[in-house]
C-alpha cells in the first residue's frame, strides 16, 4: 500500500515542492493553492462548504509569486490583470473543493502514518539521502506553510491524486480504434507545390484610393489617448534608518531562536500492517514472532528486510533516517523518544499497524552563538518595526490623499516628493506606467474625469503610490500625410495578394480541366515535388502541411486534387496532392504505444468530463 502511495504521489511531491507546486495547475487548474485558516468573510460557497476571502487572497498571492519565480527577469507585473487573476484563483479553489468533495464521496482516505511515510521518503526533505526535519521546515516555510497546513494540503493532494488516477487510469480503447489511429498517423502523401509570388511593387495606387482607405478607417489613425500623472511614492526601505533595536529584544529573540532547535533521532522500524486481509490479532502475533527472533540475537536489519511491509524502508534495513519531533505518528514518536541508542521498543500500535522501533542514533542540535546571529536577528526585528510603520504610513497616505484636492498636502504631511510621469496611453509605458494597476487607476473615471486622487496602489510589497491626473491628452485625428506611407504599403500588399489569388485560382481551374499540363513550369518556375511526406515532415511550411493533410484523396494518379495556401507576405502556394500512401500494419510495439497514448487521452477526457459534471451538478455561489 505504501508503495502505491509513493507511486501516485512521490512524483508529484518531487516536482512540486521545489517547483512551488507547479503541477497543481495541471491537476486543479492552478500552480499552488492551499487550504489555510479561514474567516467569516466568504468568497464562495460550494455545496454548502465555504471558501473564505482569506483563502482567495492567499491563492491569488501564491499565483502571483509562482509567475514571478517561473518567469524570473522576464516577469512584467504590468501585464497582470488583477481581476482576471482573482477570477482564475477563485475558479481553481472551487474546482479543488469539488474534487475534494468527489474524493470524499468516493470514500478515498489516507492515514496519518501514510502521510508520515510520504514526507519521510520525499527527496526534497532529505540531506545526504536521509530525512532532515530542518530541511523539511525550511522548504515548507519558503512556501508559506506551517507543518499542520502542509500536512493538510498534502493529504488533500493525495486524495485528488487518487481520484484522478482512478478516473484517468481507467481509460481504454478498442483494437479498431488503435488500428484506425495508426493508419492515419502513419499515412504519407505525395504532393507538389508551386509558388505564386505577390508583387506589391507592381501595384499602382492613386491618391484617391489612399484617401478613401484613410476615410473608411479613420478610427485607426488617431493619436493615442494619453495621460500625464503626478504621484507620491512611499517606499518601505525609507523606514529602516528610522528604527532601532534594543539589546534586551535581541537577547529575547536569540533565546527564542535557539529554543526552537531540537535533537534529531535516526529510527529504523519493522512494520506489520493491519488491513482487510490481516486482522489485529494476526498482525500482533507476527510482530511478536519477529520480536522473539530479535531476542535470540538475529539482526534487526535482516529481519526488517524479510518481514517489514514498508517497502520504502525495508530494503534499507528499516532505516528511516534522522527526524525531529512532530514528524512521526504520536505513538511512534513517543516510543522512539523513550529509547536509548541501539535499543528496540516493544510492539507499538499505530493507525498503520504494529511496529518494532530501533534507535540508531541521536544528533544533538548545534547551537549558534549570539554573535553569529546578531546581524540576522537585528534585521528581523527591524523588519517587524518597519513593516508596522509602513502599514501605518500607507494608511496615513491613503487618508490624506482622500481628503486632499491635490497631492501637495499629503506630500508635506509625509515628507514625500511629488513626481510627474511622462505621457502614457492605456497600453502603459515606461517607469511607473509599466504597472498595470497604475494605468488602470490613471484612466479610471474617478481620477481622469472627476479629478480625484487615487487610492493607494501597491507596486510591489515594498512600494505604494498615490496618483492624480495632471494632464489628459485626448485622441486626435492624425493627418493623412503622416499615415499615407503605411496606407500605401497595406493597400499594395492587399492588391498584390488578391492578384496572386486570382492567378492561382485560374491556374488551378486550368489544371483541373486539363488545359494546362500538370508538370509544366509556370512563368519559368517548376513544381517542387515531395514524396511520402509525413504529418510532421520537416522543411515544409506548417500551413502548407496542414492544408495537405486536409485535402481529399485523388480519384486517380492522373486526377490530383488541388488547394491553395496564402502566406503571411500575401504570396500563395498551390498544393497539388498526387497520391495518398497507406502505411503498413503497425508492429506490436507501435500498437502498444498508440494504445497507451489513446488510453491516456481518453482518461484525461474522462477526468475532464467528471470535473465538468461535478460543476454542473453543484450548488455554487460566488460573493
Amino acid at each position: 500500500m505504501l508503495q502505491n502511495i509513493r507511486d501516485n504521489s512521490q512524483g508529484w511531491i518531487a516536482k512540486t515542492i521545489i517547483g512551488v507546486i507547479v503541477a497543481l495547475m495541471a491537476l486543479t487548474g492552478f500552480d499552488a493553492i492551499f487550504k489555510a485558516s479561514t474567516n467569516s468573510n466568504e468568497a464562495a460557497k460550494v455545496n454548502g462548504e465555504n471558501i473564505s476571502q482569506n483563502e482567495l487572497s492567499q491563492a491569488v498571492d501564491m499565483q502571483r509569486r509562482q509567475l514571478m519565480q517561473q518567469l524570473g527577469k522576464d516577469f512584467d507585473a504590468s501585464l497582470l490583470d488583477e481581476k482576471m487573476l482573482r477570477d482564475s484563483a477563485l475558479k481553481g479553489l472551487i474546482d479543488r473543493k469539488l474534487l475534494l468533495q468527489g474524493a470524499h464521496d468516493a470514500k478515498f482516505a489516507f492515514s496519518e502514518a501514510a502521510l508520515d511515510q510520504v514526507i519521510l521518503q520525499t527527496p526534497e526533505f532529505q540531506v545526504d539521502g536521509k530525512f532532515s526535519a530542518e530541511r523539511f521546515d525550511q522548504v515548507i516555510r519558503q512556501l508559506g506553510y506551517s507543518r499542520m497546513q502542509f500536512r493538510q494540503m498534502l493529504a488533500q493532494e493525495m486524495l485528488i491524486g487518487q481520484l484522478r488516477a482512478g478516473l484517468a487510469g481507467s481509460g481504454f480503447v478498442t483494437d479498431a480504434q488503435v488500428l484506425a489511429f495508426a493508419r492515419l498517423e502513419k499515412q504519407t502523401r505525395d504532393f507538389a507545390t508551386l509558388s505564386i509570388k505577390a508583387d506589391p511593387a507592381a501595384v499602382k495606387l492613386t491618391d484617391d484610393e489612399v484617401k478613401a482607405y484613410y476615410d473608411q478607417h479613420a478610427k485607426e489613425f488617431m493619436t493615442p489617448d494619453q495621460v500625464v500623472i503626478d504621484y507620491l511614492e512611499l517606499k518601505k526601505a525609507a523606514f529602516f534608518d528610522q528604527v532601532s533595536v534594543k539589546d534586551e529584544d535581541l537577547q529575547a529573540a536569540y533565546q527564542k531562536e535557539i529554543a526552537n532547535l531540537s535533537e534529531q533521532r535516526r529510527a529504523a522500524h519493522i512494520l506489520i500492517e493491519v488491513n482487510d486481509k490481516v486482522s489485529e490479532a494476526q498482525a500482533k502475533a507476527k510482530i511478536e514472532e519477529v520480536q522473539a527472533r530479535l531476542a535470540k540475537g538475529e539482526s534487526f536489519e535482516a529481519l526488517a528486510k524479510e518481514f517489514s511491509q514498508d517497502p520504502g524502508s525495508a530494503n534499507n534495513g528499516g532505516d528511516l533516517g534522522y527526524a525531529g519531533p512532530g514528524v512521526y505518528d504520536p505513538e511512534f514518536e513517543k516510543a522512539l523518544y523513550a529509547l536509548n541508542k541501539d535499543q528496540v521498543s516493544a510492539p507499538v500500535r499505530t493507525d498503520f499497524g504494529f511496529h518494532l522501533i530501533k534507535l540508531l542514533g541521536v544528533e544533538a542540535p548545534e547551537v549558534p552563538t549570539f554573535a553569529s546571529l546578531k546581524d540576522k536577528l537585528t534585521r528581523e526585528l527591524k523588519t517587524q518595526q518597519v513593516e508596522q510603520r509602513f502599514v501605518e504610513a500607507t494608511k496615513q497616505l491613503e487618508d490624506a490623499s482622500f481628503e486632499a484636492s491635490d497631492l501637495a498636502q499629503p506630500a508635506q504631511d509625509l515628507k514625500l516628493t511629488v513626481h510627474t510621469s511622462a505621457p502614457f496611453g492605456r497600453e502603459g509605458g515606461e517607469g511607473i506606467a509599466a504597472n498595470r494597476a497604475v494605468v488602470t487607476a490613471a484612466f479610471s473615471p474617478e481620477v481622469l474625469e472627476e479629478g480625484a486622487n487615487s487610492a493607494a496602489i501597491e507596486l510591489d510589497p515594498e512600494t505604494v503610490v498615490v496618483l492624480r491626473a495632471k494632464e489628459h491628452r485626448k485622441p486626435e485625428q492624425l493627418p493623412l500625410e503622416s499615415v499615407a506611407g503605411p496606407i500605401r504599403a497595406q493597400l499594395a500588399k492587399e492588391h498584390a495578394s488578391a492578384a496572386a489569388k486570382t492567378k492561382a485560382d485560374e491556374l488551378i481551374a486550368s489544371l483541373r480541366d486539363g488545359k494546362a499540363a500538370l508538370d509544366k513550369p509556370v512563368d519559368g518556375q517548376a513544381w517542387k515535388t515531395t514524396e511520402a511526406a509525413t504529418r510532421s515532415q520537416e522543411g515544409i511550411d506548417p500551413a502548407v502541411l496542414q492544408a495537405l493533410f486536409r485535402m481529399p484523396k485523388p480519384e486517380s494518379k492522373d486526377k490530383p486534387t488541388f488547394s491553395s495556401v496564402t502566406l503571411p507576405d500575401g504570396s500563395l502556394v498551390i498544393v497539388r496532392l498526387n497520391g495518398v500512401n497507406e502505411a503498413a500494419a503497425p508492429t506490436d510495439a507501435e500498437k502498444a504505444e498508440y494504445r497507451r497514448y489513446l488510453a491516456s487521452r481518453a482518461g484525461q477526457q474522462d477526468f475532464a468530463a467528471y470535473r465538468k459534471q461535478l460543476e454542473s451538478q453543484a450548488d455554487i455561489k460566488r460573493f
